[in-house]
């Protein structure tokens, strides 16, 4: 009984360091240093917990000149999206390639978002860890995606 149950239990134990590592809390992004990304998507992996995507950023990098004037939509959880955009900024990091987690399926849904494909061209707006350490991550607040606007904190208001 014990064999059979270490058995069952030793690919579990092999992939828990990587699941673990894979998704991150929002405590550990800097929430007060909002980050502008725009470029292509590379790798997509539409699924839960959470969709998530690689961008390939051009080089340089830049804000966008209407960034801070574009319209956001309503979402239930109340984000103060119009100081966000006023407040992005470009990382001072100089990854090209940035992951980014998104939301989970089901508010992506919500929000009728169609899912991703490599080449597409986006941005987006969110969070990376406390003094940029650590990998290239990004935690999207709001994507931009086909001419759209999305929150991803909650449902559509």
């Amino acid at each position: 009984m014990q064999r059979r149950a270490l058995i069952t239990a030793a690919p579990l134990l092999l992939i828990a360091p990587f699941a673990a590592r894979a998704h991150h809390g929002w405590s550990s992004f800097d929430v007060e240093r909002p980050l502008y990304l725009e470029g292509r998507v590379t790798q997509v992996a539409w699924r839960n917990p959470h969709a998530e995507f690689d961008l390939e950023l051009p080089d340089p990098p830049r804000l966008p000149a209407d960034l801070a004037q574009r319209a956001l939509p309503a979402q239930s959880a109340t984000v103060d999206g119009a100081r966000l955009l006023k407040e992005a900024r470009l990382p001072t990091r100089k990854d090209r390639r940035w992951h980014v987690e998104l939301a989970p399926l089901t508010r992506l849904q919500a929000w009728a978002v169609a899912p991703l494909k490599v080449g597409d061209t986006v941005g987006v707006l969110g969070y990376t860890f406390g003094g940029e350490k650590g990998d290239a991550v990004l935690r999207a607040e709001y994507l931009f995606a086909a001419g759209k606007a999305y929150g991803l904190r909650s449902s559509p208001a």
